[in-house]
């Protein structure tokens, strides 16, 4: 009749779709299958064990990457791990009592129970991070789990009264469970499958337990007791004492160290001066010193006060987590601060000596650059004047190739925020600097198309003066009327540029004034008087030797154009001035006139257009 009812539950099982529920039942029904006969007691277990079954079905859950959903599946799964072995423990002990008279059996399951003692790990009753015990199974529907957290609380909770006796713990027992008690108060029970697991009656293993919890009390005692509470209260005031004179004793230290710089301001301070600029006089110096000396302070306070307060929280163990807590809070970021400065010290040294080898490689550029400049050293089809642009560029581009060599070293490279930082100032800086960067480029193509160097006398377009500075960007003119017209790179680069110093300094250049005078007098006379006008100006040569050409013959006058090489440019306007006077006096001696501009003489008479009088000195 009982084969036959666990044959149909086994099957009602199977139909269900329980898996692990008809293997248990397949289990069950091969073990108590030789007994034959069985009572409605172990009817009803074998139901309870169906019905009750706290392995429950497994359901398939998604994955969660979430660290605390995964934390709660570990504990379930030990939960269920220990469920079952509970379960299989209560099978065994099924077993037992139905096999008592068989020794050889008894021992098969003496070595089953002492196997999943083994595999199986207990729950910990952890109180004030002391383990006492473990558990393993369950009790009155509380699991392991819950069994062990309030085990701990009662034992927490007992242990810090003022007034507890320890000894006064004692056992209490009952057919089916021994308890802990104080008073009135269970701190653990103990069943005999609590003894089965520990391979022990619950009676000694409650009082092997009952030795661990008093010993555990009394040293609560100890912690908890008002001569302890006294002596954390005078510890406390102690503490606060030291602050205090902590903070008395910085601050006159601030103060003569105040009263220190303030003497230097008449003894070892001077003005920090940037060429004729004065940065820095003695008391702003003073002002700044002080200043500093506040900043260290307030550092050395907020310092005293951070190791201050988890001191005073430590000294009460009611607080102590706390105490441990502010000081994680402190003591971590400066340790991993710590640990990142130890761990970057091989990128810092790979960076010092990419550091090192671009400092010294533009050091031996500059060299060069400085003797092609100087002439020392010539290399064929290479300017000198295009040694220090050219340095500029190659150290411009060391330095970039530094950086790009550096940067995969730097802390935080590798983090998405400083890239995203780096396209987007990249972006800004491409889309903001297309007038800039063409600017830039005219500037590198005017440098080594060499149309004029600083100080050369230029005309652009309709603007004549010297050039007094070259940028990467601009370039800037002085106008004979000291007026500075300010040009951009690209703009020189679209104009024609006439340098008059380039032909000055290797050819002579060539200046020229047209003059007219009347048929009535000689070419040749007007030629001689011309050249010897130009022989007198001062900045004419006379190697090559000024000429005159005759331009034009008008209705009235001939026009004749005299010719004169200089050695100057940026004498120019004033070397055009003496000639012009030159000239103007020449012909006056000769009684020659100048027939421009166009006016009409009749000779009855009247008087001639050379001056009475051209006011020079007497010789």
């Amino acid at each position: 009749m009982f084969g036959t009812l666990i044959n149909l539950l086994f099957l009602n099982n199977l139909i269900k779709g329980f898996y692990m529920k008809g293997i248990r039942a397949l289990c069950l029904w091969f073990l108590l299958l030789p007994a034959g006969v069985a009572s409605a007691q172990l009817v009803e277990k074998v139901l309870d064990v169906f019905n009750d079954d706290t392995l429950g079905t497994v359901v398939a859950q998604r994955a969660d990457t979430d660290s605390i959903h995964l934390l709660k599946m570990k504990e379930d799964l030990e939960v269920a791990r220990l469920n079952e072995a509970n379960l299989r423990m209560e099978i065994e002990q099924m077993r037992l009592k139905y096999d008592a008279a068989d020794s050889l059996k008894l021992a098969k399951q003496r070595l089953r129970i002492d196997s999943l003692r083994r595999m199986t790990t207990g729950v910990p009753v952890v109180v004030e991070g002391d383990t006492l015990y473990y558990l393993f199974a369950k009790r009155g529907g509380h699991t392991p789990q819950q069994r062990a957290e309030m085990n701990a609380a009662a034992i927490t909770e007992l242990g810090k009264r003022f007034n507890l006796q320890p000894d006064s713990v004692y056992l209490e027992s009952s057919d089916i469970v021994t308890d802990l008690m104080y008073g009135n108060k269970v701190l653990s029970s103990f069943t005999d499958q609590d003894g089965l697991w520990e391979g022990c009656s619950r009676d000694q293993l409650a009082a092997a337990k009952r030795k661990v919890i008093v010993d555990k009390l009394k040293v609560m005692k100890d912690e908890h007791s008002l001569w302890q509470l006294g002596k954390r209260i005078l510890y406390f005031i102690l503490v606060i004492i030291g602050q205090y004179l902590l903070f008395k004793l910085t601050t006159w230290l601030f103060n003569k160290l105040k009263v220190r710089i303030q003497r230097l301001k008449d003894t070892k301070l001077k003005p920090i001066s940037i060429q004729e600029y004065e940065l820095l006089d003695t008391q702003k110096q003073v002002n700044l010193l002080v200043f500093l000396a506040n900043l260290l302070r307030y550092a050395v306070m907020l310092l005293q006060l951070i190791l201050t307060v988890p001191l005073l929280f430590s000294i009460f163990p009611q607080t102590k987590d706390l105490a441990y807590k502010l000081f994680s809070y402190i003591w971590d970021p400066i340790k991993s601060i710590f640990l990142g400065i130890v761990e970057y010290v091989p990128n810092l040294f790979t960076i010092f000596v990419i550091w090192l080898a671009v400092k010294y490689l533009v050091r031996l550029v500059h060299y060069l650059a400085s003797e092609i400049q100087s002439e020392r050293l010539k290399i064929s089809g290479f300017y000198a004047d295009w040694a220090m642009p050219t340095f500029h560029i190659v150290r411009f581009l060391l330095y970039a190739f530094m950086i790009a060599m550096i940067y995969p070293y730097l802390p935080g490279s590798k983090s998405g925020v400083f890239q995203g930082i780096s396209v987007f100032v990249g972006l800004i800086v491409s889309l903001g600097s297309s007038t800039v960067i063409g600017n830039i480029i005219a500037g590198l193509v005017i440098t080594y198309m060499r149309p004029f160097k600083l100080g050369d006398r230029i005309k652009l377009n309709d603007t004549t003066g010297n050039v007094i500075e070259k940028t990467p960007l601009v370039t800037r003119i002085r106008t004979p009327k000291n007026e500075v017209v300010t040009i951009p790179n690209s703009f020189i680069m679209s104009s024609h540029t006439v340098n008059f110093s380039q032909s000055a300094r290797d050819y002579g250049l060539i200046i020229h004034s047209e003059v007219s005078v009347g048929y009535d007098i000689p070419w040749r006379k007007t030629h001689q008087l011309l050249v010897e006008a130009a022989l007198n100006t001062p900045g004419v040569v006379d190697d090559p030797r000024p000429f005159i050409l005759e331009t034009s013959l008008q209705d009235y006058y001939p026009v004749y154009q005299v010719n004169a090489y200089i050695k100057d440019a940026n004498q120019l306007a004033q070397v055009y001035s003496d000639l012009h006077q030159n000239i103007q006096d020449r012909f006056n001696e000769e009684g020659i006139e100048i027939m421009s501009p166009h006016y009409i003489a009749t000779r009855d008479g009247s008087a001639t257009t050379i001056p009475k009088d051209d006011l020079r000195p007497k010789k």
